[in-house]
């Protein structure tokens, strides 16, 4: 039977405080974007269910 997978990733201090802020308010370039996008329409055109 298989394991369950342990996660052992703890952040801490600021590393918690940056992680936690992005969450909230995440920023997002315009290049970003744009990957999104391009990314989007390439899964549309070989992708499809």
């Amino acid at each position: 039977m298989a394991r369950p997978i342990e996660l052992g990733l703890i952040l801490e201090g600021e590393d918690a405080e940056e992680f936690w802020k992005d969450r909230k308010d995440p920023k997002v370039t315009k290049e970003e974007i744009e990957l999104f996008k391009e990314a989007m329409r390439i899964s549309k055109t070989h992708f499809r269910v």
